[in-house]
């Protein structure tokens, strides 16, 4: 039987995984994201101690190059991320292991398995977009990934911002106040002094929802997506999914008559069916492919 290996390469954490899907994950371990060559370097030993694998899949924190032609394929690029930028992630893996490798965004991996296993099934047009340290998003467009001049930067979208009512400048070193600079899970704690998990301020939620449903329209609007599935860490707050669902309502003004952009909201933007798995299943899905 051909067995795959996957990595999630998170800027916290790797998820390492062997198996073929989610009822079959034969070994798994996480690995603390450290320097370039100690991560890569604990995941190597991962797989040649459980392995040995067919392929393996990487889906990884980017901004990376993802496209096969290019000199720099597999590698993450010009991440703000302390010592990682101009990484080679893909090729050092596929260099030591001596697999195929298939490497894409983290978040185009949780898209593909929450597509192929998860909240997304059945669906021809689909989105992941993850709430946590950052914000980051992937699409599924007509069953497949979506991919362009570079690959989806969602949480990079500027996004209406009044700075009378909040002059909260944001957090992203590049562009400031873009989605992820004013609604991820760095910006909450920027702004409010302490971190998504310790905040307990309806007036904080509330904008919070707020930013969350303003980034959620424009994907709507643009990719049109049959389901919107929403995880990250950010969105483990009680209620917050419910207030987001309410903005967007009040947002789109009835603006399209499609039901799910009314009472079937719940069932539009949802929670992924796989949980923080998504990725490293992603991963897994995304080493067929190599």
């Amino acid at each position: 039987m051909t067995v795959y290996g996957g990595i999630e390469a998170g800027g916290s954490k790797w998820e390492c995984a062997i198996g073929t899907g989610p009822d079959d994950v034969r070994a798994s371990t996480t690995i603390p994201t450290t320097t370039p060559v100690e991560t890569i370097d604990r995941a190597v030993a991962f797989f040649e101690r459980e392995g040995p694998v067919d392929a393996i899949g990487i889906g990884s924190f980017g901004p990376l190059d993802g496209n096969p032609a290019s000199p720099t394929w597999g590698y993450i690029t010009t991440t703000p991320k302390p010592g990682w930028a101009q990484t080679d992630v893909g090729r050092e893996i596929r260099r030591r292991l001596s697999v195929p490798v298939a490497f894409d965004t983290d978040v185009n991996a949780a898209a593909l398995a929450e597509h192929r296993w998860g909240a997304a099934q059945g669906l021809d047009t689909s989105c992941y977009i993850t709430v946590g340290t950052g914000i980051g998003g992937g699409g599924m467009v007509e069953g497949r990934l979506l991919h362009g001049l570079v690959h989806p930067e969602f949480g990079h979208m500027r996004i209406p911002h009044d700075r009378d009512a909040d002059p909260f400048p944001g957090v992203c070193p590049y562009h400031g106040d873009c989605w992820e600079g004013l609604a991820s899970g760095r910006a909450i704690e920027a702004r409010w002094g302490k971190p998504s998990a310790e905040l307990d301020d309806e007036a904080a939620w509330d904008l919070e929802a707020h930013y969350l449903a303003l980034g959620l329209v424009c994907v709507i609007c643009v990719l049109s997506p049959e389901r919107v599935v929403i995880g990250g860490g950010v969105m483990n707050r009680r209620g917050l999914l419910e207030l987001v669902h309410r903005e967007i309502v009040a947002l789109m003004n009835g603006y399209l008559s499609a039901p799910v952009l009314g009472d079937g909201i719940s069932g539009f933007v949802t929670i992924p069916a796989l949980g923080r798995r998504a990725g490293v299943l992603g991963a897994i899905a995304l080493a067929e492919s190599a």
